[in-house]
């Protein structure tokens, strides 16, 4: 087994609150793997741990057998992680157009001549083109993303966290807040995502969770509950009882 994220002994406090105890967490190379548990479980805690926006009171944070755990975000990010925000973080009076060209050619190194490279990099055209077309942004592209609807605002940070490359990508409950109308479109976009990035998924809809993870973690209280494949956790009497509300001998 070759491992993509792994951690070991994770613990991350506040105060007299235990957000993640003793968590051990191995995510393979090219996984689909879930994230999932009871809201206060401290899934996003994970998510912040993982991408060094928090650090942790003990244990360590392994990204492709490299110690990461005492490394700033935006190394972790140059190594290869990127993620998506529960509450999208994206660049409100530009356009789908501008904000992914600005994405590549900062990937390409030519972040402070974004705008121009357009014109005279046809390689980077197209992997804009390319980007635009796969994430159903090509509709939209000239309008500004404050302007679109949230599922196509979801679309687009998904398709920004696919343009740094990473060859790991977390991704914090993208179908959140998305209308059901929209919510295909990103059901389409998790299960399209390049077979060569290995993903964590963080998600409530149980139906993108079982349609699309491979492995499935549950987390309760911070510490790692059950995990197994998706039909071991829906078939786990213990998940039924604390993340699914019902009995344990239902």
């Amino acid at each position: 087994m070759t491992l993509a994220l792994e951690t070991q002994g994770l613990v991350k406090t506040f105060g007299g609150l235990t957000a993640t105890r003793d968590l051990s967490l191995k995510v393979e190379r090219d996984a689909r793997h879930a994230l999932i548990g009871p809201n206060g479980a401290g899934k996003t805690t994970v998510i912040n741990l993982l991408t060094g926006v928090l650090r942790p009171n003990a244990g360590r944070i392994l990204l492709e057998g490299s110690d990461i755990t005492a490394l700033p975000a935006y190394r972790r990010a140059l190594m290869g992680l990127s993620r998506t925000f529960q509450i999208n973080q994206l660049f409100a009076d530009l356009t789908p157009l501008e904000t992914i060209a600005l994405a590549v050619s900062e990937q390409r190194g030519e972040g402070m001549h974004w705008w121009s490279s357009l014109g005279r990099d046809a390689t980077a055209a197209d992997e804009i083109g390319l980007l635009l077309q796969r994430f159903h942004l090509t509709e939209v592209m000239n309008a500004r993303t404050a302007t679109l609807p949230y599922g196509k605002q979801r679309l687009l940070e998904i398709a920004l966290a696919i343009a740094a490359k990473p060859r790991v990508l977390l991704l914090d409950e993208p179908a959140a807040g998305v209308p059901e109308a929209e919510r295909q479109d990103i059901l389409a976009a998790v299960a399209s995502l390049p077979r060569d990035v290995s993903v964590l998924l963080i998600e409530h809809d149980m139906d993108l969770v079982f349609s699309f993870a491979d492995r499935i973690s549950v987390l309760v209280n911070g510490a790692l509950f059950v995990e197994g494949s998706p039909s071991e956790v829906a078939r786990d009497p213990r998940v039924k009882a604390v993340y699914l509300g019902e009995a344990a001998d239902a």
